[in-house]
């Protein structure tokens, strides 16, 4: 039997730990697992048929690692892995019941616009994994510990384009159920199951005790079966040896309580055995087997946000749309990202919940400049966005780079139309505006729009898009023209509703065109609508009456809970003057949005950065003066933001480049001049490990506090770093690690250090590191991320 045919009708399990068995059968520190694939490809033999003869049906190759930045003949090293995997089941005699997953792990880059690797770079590299996989024989893909949702959707996309495999996806989260990027558990969920991937979980990072909150998380709002593969605990050393502290008795005992939750496959990661997984099945293929539960929730992604669309209505700023606007249609013509990065930056502040994206200009290359729009956005907002177009290239091309579950704008009952855009759907993923109009046009009457909607709603389910990521447009038209074309909305609307239990969306302002006092009747027909049971409102969420029409609507309802939102708004109403939308607090010159220097770098425009730190500096001002009162003090604000959990690791790292933008200026107009530097710090991923994500974020969070760092890469030996430690008289070196396998390369690299330099700081971090592992191997200190780094260099430096 397949193993689709298998998924969520019984408990699969898992197998457990590579690495951390490798070590113990003589793998050195910073060696390369997946080299002995063809240097000992019997201890991974045997290693794989412990797995199979436990009791696994799902067994992963050893190829965890296995892509072009680390080696030159991945396709041969992947089919070495199938084969062995393959000869392990037959020998165990599992060739019936159990599978070869082709193991995929993450590239250790982080992709742009945070980092410098391409989202369809990255496809290319999962794709030759995968197509080697395939080729081979393997049964599934086994997509895992990807603390990046973005990297993640590259992989999937990867594994559709190359075969036609079952796809299982395993994220890793921190204690809060956070992604590395800043992605939760809920909207991860919504991102992969648009992708259709076959199953959904967790793996690494945690022993099974840290699991039981995000399994719970897992269970409540995902409709695929869940998987759970924890660590043995958390690591520790004991000499010189990565030991982990759960035994099998431990694991089986947790894994009962997280089987009970309603997970449906299950296995183990780094520090499990063979005997930790023969221990869990026996505890629990006896329980009761609970099937995945639909869930008929609806969101919009972005990386880091989640918009739910249900009972309270949703907000979609319309600003970025050049229908009627001459300053943008001239931004778009000029390629000024910076305009309507500030535009998006106004609604976001006004209170919209998500972005309408729309750049078509007739004399512009539409498909380009979505993919830059759209990756430019995403570098300063968490808001998810609407993709609106009517250019399939730029809408494959928008949804392919888009970091999350959009929502799309639109399709309608035009038969051309649903085959262009709805296969599209179907392959990323997205919340669809479905326009009830065809052939015929646009019908007069409800009955006339219902009538193509349940045409959409049937078309949906031949592609196999869930109805609840349907959204019907009740079509707003002008009551200028008809006078009865309010009431045929209202209606469409109401019926979406009460008829499909189905979601609805207008573009409010449409009913008021060719009328005066437009915003009154904008503001009064919204109120209409949300009564009748509008969705999501397509209006500009810096027009203070739809904004308070809104507001009132969800106090009235019971929508905002303690009233919180209106009162935050309006505390500062004067009777008798008009209402405010509490909007944007982004300073203004003649009308038009401009960005202080400390706004553009807490906010991460660039651009807006360099111009107004010269802007700061031809007003006669001096250079540190600025730096210490604007500069320094965003970007602390936004360091704090990131501590706190309130601002993410896009953000960061945008914030981080504007400054360093606002700095280029400086260190221009102060060329000659003496420079200053709070001190030197070297950065380096030790042996064996490619992983450089981490440092490379420690890196420019260091140079944006004025440290000089000297960055010697990724699989750095420890010689190297001593060496470079005494040559340049360095106080802090700062040491980073991704995986088990190499953290006795960072354990060696410190005692160099305390030999050779002991009088040198070291600093430490990483996915595998805690604060009792770093006192173990010896280091000086645990960084939980770039801004504790941060932190304790200035505690060494200016202490």
């Amino acid at each position: 039997m397949g193993l689709r045919e298998r998924l969520g009708k019984e408990w699969l399990f898992c197998d457990g730990g590579t690495g951390s068995i490798l070590q113990k059968l003589g793998l050195k520190g910073g060696e390369l697992p997946e080299t002995w694939n063809l240097t000992r490809p019997d201890d991974i033999k045997a290693l794989n048929k412990g797995y199979f003869e436990a009791g696994s049906n799902i067994v992963n190759t050893n190829t965890f690692g296995a892509n072009r930045f680390k080696f030159d003949n991945v396709p041969e090293i992947v089919k070495a892995a199938v084969k062995i995997c393959q000869d392990a089941r037959k020998e165990a005699g599992r060739e019936d019941d159990a599978y070869v997953a082709i193991d995929v792990g993450p590239t250790g880059k982080l992709l742009e616009p945070m980092g410098d690797l391409a989202f369809n770079d990255a496809v290319d590299i999962f794709a030759e994994i995968i197509r080697a996989g395939c080729e081979a024989g393997g049964d599934l893909v086994l997509i895992e510990t990807m603390s990046d949702s973005y990297e993640a959707k590259a992989a999937v996309v990867a594994a559709h384009e190359v075969c036609d495999l079952p796809v299982i996806v395993t994220m890793v989260y921190d204690e809060s159920g956070k992604l590395l990027t800043g992605g939760g558990v809920e909207g991860t969920v919504a991102m992969l199951e648009g992708l259709k991937v076959d199953a959904i979980g967790i793996n690494c990072g945690f022993g099974p005790k840290q699991m039981l909150p995000i399994a719970e998380r897992l269970v409540k709002c995902c409709s695929l079966p869940i998987v759970v593969n924890p660590n043995a605990g958390l690591p520790r050393t004991e000499n010189g040896v990565t030991v982990y502290d759960v035994d099998p008795e431990e694991f089986s005992e947790v894994m009962e309580k997280i089987a009970s939750l309603g997970v449906h496959i299950m296995g183990g990661c780094c520090g499990t055995t063979p005997a930790h997984i023969s221990r869990m099945i026996e505890t629990v293929k006896t329980l009761p087997f609970t099937p995945p539960v639909l869930k008929n929730d609806t969101y919009v992604t972005s990386f880091a946000d989640c918009v739910r669309i249900g009972k309270k209505p949703v907000i979609i700023g319309e600003r970025i749309n050049p229908t009627g606007k001459k300053k943008l249609q001239q931004a778009l013509r000029d390629n000024n990202i910076d305009y309507i990065l500030t535009e998006a930056l106004k609604q976001e502040e006004a209170g919209a919940h998500i972005l309408d994206v729309n750049v078509g200009l007739p004399e512009i290359d539409e498909p380009v400049m979505m993919e830059n729009v759209i990756l430019k956005l995403q570098s300063v907002t968490n808001l998810p966005l609407q993709i609106d177009t009517t250019d399939i290239e730029a809408l494959e091309r928008g949804m392919r780079i888009y970091n999350g579950k959009p929502m799309i704008n639109s399709v309608n009952g035009k038969e051309e139309n649903i085959k262009a855009v709805m296969p599209l759907v179907a392959k990323y993923g997205g919340v669809l505006v479905s326009l009830p109009l065809d052939e015929n046009g646009i019908p007069a009457t409800s009955d006339g729009r219902i009538a193509i909607a349940k045409r959409i709603y049937e078309a949906a389910d031949r592609y196999g898009i869930p109805r609840k990521d349907i959204v019907i447009d009740g079509l707003a038209m002008t009551v200028s023209s008809d006078a009865n074309s309010a009431i045929a909305t209202l209606d469409t609307v109401r019926r979406v509703r009460d008829e499909f239990s189905g979601h609805s969306i207008l573009g409010v302002s449409n009913i008021s065109f060719g009328l005066p006092a437009r915003e009154l009747v904008n503001s009064h027909f919204l109120t209409m609508a949300m009564q009748n049971g509008l969705s999501c409102a397509i209006i500009n969420p810096c027009n203070g009456p739809m904004m308070a029409s809104y507001r009132s609507f969800n106090a009235l309802m019971n929508l905002d809970p303690n009233l919180e939102e209106f009162i935050n708004a309006y505390k500062d109403y004067v009777a008798g003057t008009s209402a405010s939308s509490a909007g944007p607090k982004i300073s203004s010159s003649s009308g038009n949005a401009v960005l202080s220097l400390a706004e553009a770098i807490e906010r991460g425009v660039t651009g807006r950065a360099a111009e107004a730190m010269k802007e700061a500096l031809d007003s006669g001002r001096e250079s540190l003066e600025i730096i210490d009162s604007e500069l320094i003090p965003a970007l602390d604000r936004v360091g704090k933001g990131y501590e706190a959990g309130t601002v993410f690791l896009p953000q960061l790292l945008m914030s981080a480049d504007a400054a360093k933008a606002a700095f280029a200026v400086v260190k221009e107009a102060m060329a000659g001049k003496p420079r200053t530097t709070k001190g030197q710090v070297i950065l380096a991923t030790v042996k064996g490990d490619i992983h450089d994500i981490g440092k490379n974020i420690v890196k420019v969070m260091l140079e944006n506090y004025g440290y000089d760092v000297i960055d010697l890469g990724k699989d750095v030996p420890p010689e190297v770093i001593v060496d470079c430690a005494i040559e340049n008289n360095i106080r802090v070196v700062g040491l980073s690690a991704l995986m088990t396998t190499t953290v006795a390369s960072m354990e060696e690299t410190i005692e160099l250090l305390r030999e050779k330099k002991p009088n040198t700081k070291v600093v430490v971090g990483g996915a595998v590191m805690t604060p009792e592992y770093s006192d173990q191997i010896g280091a000086d200190a645990y960084a939980k991320d770039a801004m504790a780094t941060v932190r304790y260099c200035d505690s060494v430096f200016e202490g």
